[in-house]
């Protein structure tokens, strides 16, 4: 007795179901859209295309109306669209606009590779950079270079190496124009700090992965070297270091960036030591030779804005 009462209960709760499911089916086939999208596509659809449809059609009101509430539809930055495929209705689901926004920001971001660079560099840019008479020529620069290599990314264009005093926005110019590389021309650059760059080289050869790092950094699209002669570097650093990645660089003609508190001149003189012997100045030489032939110098002026992107 008790089995058939709970077999009467099943049957009830299937019939309820069933009616409820029909009572939502005819509620989505009188939708708007619905009936727009059926005349529409009259001609285009099967005799049997409705029946057939009946839980496509259901399924585009429920998970519109779920977007339109601002619930958590099946496919979260995705709106349905209803479909006509092989005479009958389908469902696709199409990117929603700020989805689309999103995956662009993302896959921009993913371009620009900031290595022990602060990390509002991501949000900088050329177009809100502050424009004064001792940073025009600078500014100026950094667009033509940008947009001169989005118009011919498979040349080679000679970069820019950025001098000036502390805090006037170097660091900040050569983010915003990886940034505009990425967003205009899906160009990807990679940013490094020279100084701890240099530290984390000396840590390397304990662990020997400096060839790897080496390796992974004069193989850049485009290189920015921020802060370079910030502080003193060893003979090996200047020469198994610097020279390989400018050497490589200079051979495979890649755009490389620079910026500096020091301008070419006195960069020379950093880069020879407290040794000023023949032999260190002749090696500074060529470190230089390469730094000139893969950029131009462009100073930028101004007042020290202490920015959080300040060199």
């Amino acid at each position: 007795m008790e089995d058939m009462r709970k077999q009467i209960a099943l049957l009830m709760d299937s019939r309820q179901w069933r009616d409820r499911y029909f009572k939502m089916v005819k509620k989505a086939l009188q939708d708007s859209e619905v009936q727009a999208f059926l005349k529409a596509h009259q001609s285009d659809l099967a005799d049997d295309a409705i029946d057939r449809g009946t839980a496509k059609i259901y399924e585009f009101v429920s998970e519109r109306n779920k977007i339109n509430r601002g619930e958590l539809p099946l496919a979260p930055g995705y709106r349905p669209m209803l479909v006509v495929a092989n005479r009958l209705i389908d469902v696709v689901y199409q990117p929603t606009n700020e989805k689309m926004v999103s995956d662009k920001r993302a896959k921009q971001e993913s371009l620009v590779t900031p290595i022990n660079m602060p990390k509002d560099i991501r949000h900088a840019s050329l177009q809100e950079y502050d424009q004064t008479p001792e940073r025009t020529k600078a500014l100026i620069a950094a667009n033509r270079f940008s947009f001169e290599v989005v118009a011919k990314p498979k040349d080679f264009h000679q970069g820019l190496y950025l001098s000036g005093p502390f805090g006037v926005g170097k660091t900040y110019l050569l983010g915003a124009i990886a940034n505009d590389l990425a967003r205009e021309g899906g160009i990807a650059s990679t940013l490094i700090h020279v100084p701890t760059f240099v530290v984390e080289m000396k840590s390397a050869i304990g662990n020997n992965s400096v060839l790897k790092k080496i390796d992974s950094v004069k193989r850049a699209q485009i290189l920015m070297m921020d802060d370079i002669g910030a502080e003193s570097i060893s003979p090996w650093v200047r020469d198994d270091v610097l020279g390989i990645i400018l050497q490589y660089r200079m051979q495979e003609k890649l755009p490389t960036l620079f910026s500096s508190n020091k301008s070419m001149a006195d960069l020379t003189e950093s880069l020879a030591g407290t040794d000023r012997g023949n032999s260190e100045m002749l090696k500074a030489e060529r470190i230089m030779e390469r730094i000139r032939f893969l950029a131009k110098e462009v100073q930028v002026g101004g007042e020290n804005r202490r920015n959080p992107l300040a060199d």
